[in-house]
């Protein structure tokens, strides 16, 4: 099996009808399908601007991370950690996604015009670690906050 018919699987195996899923979704001109979040994974959702800096630090320190999506105009990106992350987490500014919500994922390895993979899935399960990536996002924050204090000091 390919990469990408690897992903489709292991995306549409939470799907409450994996063999509808994958056919709507491959025949879908978005790309696109609903599924649902909290089986396989949870979504732990950035603003962008802290998502970029995050996704540095994580590839920094991982060869592999999980699956990361990010939105149209790339204002937020949802970084595919474990189910249950949603229901423990408490960080401010960051929305969950777990059980009882549905995610908009596209179609491994095709181009749509919105939602699109910036780390898509290998099919394997991989995820990123919770922690790991509440560290990288505070690295990714005091880089942030240092570059505001040099563009303010001038």
């Amino acid at each position: 099996m390919t990469g990408a018919k690897t992903a489709v699987e292991w995306l549409a195996s939470v799907a409450p009808d994996p063999d509808a899923c994958r056919w709507e979704w491959e025949r879908n001109p978005l790309g696109v399908a609903l599924l649902p979040a909290g089986r396989a994974w949870d979504v732990l959702i950035l603003p962008g601007e802290l998502g970029y800096p995050t996704l540095d630090v994580v590839t920094r320190i991982l060869a592999r991370p999980g699956p990361v999506l990010v939105d149209f105009g790339d204002a937020r990106m949802g970084f595919l950690v474990p189910p249950g992350t949603a229901g423990r987490w408490v960080g401010k500014g960051i929305r969950t996604v777990g059980a009882g919500t549905w995610i908009v994922v596209p179609y491994p390895g095709r181009s749509t015009g919105g939602v699109r993979w910036l780390v898509p899935p290998d099919g394997s399960g991989t995820l990123t670690d919770p922690a790991l990536l509440e560290l990288a996002m505070h690295e990714a924050a005091a880089g942030l906050a240092m570059d505001g204090d040099r563009d303010r000091d001038g």
